[in-house]
């Protein structure tokens, strides 16, 4: 197993992970990244999403487009 602060935790497979509300899912793969962060659309398994973006080119706060947009207008 390698834990990397930034990321994800490989996991030599194949890898069974049990979630907190007892559902288990599993994976054949040789080397599994089972993701840390919970921002993974593929949870548990890693897909990237914990990655930081580049700043938006013109937007001072860097966030993206959409995620500007997600906040509550006043």
């Amino acid at each position: 197993m390698v834990v990397d602060r930034e990321g994800p935790i490989l996991v030599e497979g194949p890898v069974e992970v049990v979630g907190d509300d007892g559902t288990t899912t599993r994976s054949d793969r040789f080397v599994v990244a089972i993701c840390t962060c919970r921002r993974s659309r593929a949870y548990p398994w890693c897909d990237t999403s914990h990655r930081r973006r580049k700043p938006a080119e013109g937007h001072p706060d860097g966030r993206e487009p959409e995620e500007r947009e997600k906040e509550p207008r006043p």
